[in-house]
């Protein structure tokens, strides 16, 4: 089973030998895919609609994987049971919903051990949620597909000293081992900000001046990050 470069990047978090819960499994391409490369024993693989849950049934039995990947309408985690899984992956859904599948589900995820996950949008929201609720990361990684940029992490339980602002936006780890593909992220979108706000100018009113303000924080922001690169 070939993968794009974002969910093979997600998949190679996983630990061998895992039991994993694939959340928003969608066609099931990465359970056969864990389960093809052996990093993974047994996935359950869910979803909270029933289509793309019977396009990930037809593949698996394309595949004749019916005895170790299993097919689940579920609501985030509501429909896993306690010991079924040792990790959970939430992969391409919004910052929002995986912290809400997160918190909807204490007893469940009090009992994984891993946790992937790449969310799509408010990663900041995500990583300052995981600080403070005790989840620790241990690996990250980034990579860009068709112009786009995703971030992703593995975590356990376990405390860790807060976030500062540029780690909660691009990673503690990611910064910490001057990850190259963060670094073309930074740099991509200091230009950016930095035309906009060339753009914005002189312009007057309350909200050109917001803007401006704000314009002028996420420059700052990234400049630190991309500074912490030449240390």
């Amino acid at each position: 089973m070939e993968l794009s470069k974002r969910l093979k990047a997600v998949a190679g978090l996983v630990t061998e030998g895992a039991s994993v819960a694939d959340i928003g499994t969608d066609h099931g391409y990465v359970p056969i895919w864990l389960i093809q490369s052996g990093r993974a024993a047994k996935v359950i693989a869910m979803d909270v609609n029933e289509g793309p849950l019977e396009r990930a049934r037809g593949h698996i039995r394309s595949k004749r994987l019916e005895n170790v990947i299993f097919t689940r309408k579920s609501d985030g985690l509501q429909a896993l049971q306690v010991g079924e899984a040792d990790t959970m992956i939430a992969a391409g859904m919004g910052g929002g919903l995986v912290i809400r599948i997160l918190e909807d589900s204490p007893e469940i995820t009090a009992d994984l051990k891993e946790f992937i996950l790449q969310p799509q949008s408010e990663i900041h929201k995500v990583r300052e949620y995981l600080n403070q609720y005790g989840y620790r990361s241990v690996e990250e990684d980034m990579v860009e597909e068709d112009g786009k940029y995703y971030p992703m992490m593995k975590l356990v339980h376990g405390e860790e000293a807060p976030y500062s602002q540029e780690e909660l936006y691009y990673g503690r780890l990611l910064l910490k081992k001057k990850n190259p593909v963060l670094y073309q992220f930074l740099q991509r979108e200091h230009s950016l900000k930095k035309g906009i706000a060339d753009r914005l100018g002189d312009q007057t009113g309350k909200g050109a001046e917001s803007r401006r303000k704000e314009l002028q924080d996420e420059l700052e922001r990234i400049e630190h990050a991309i500074a912490s690169y030449e240390i």
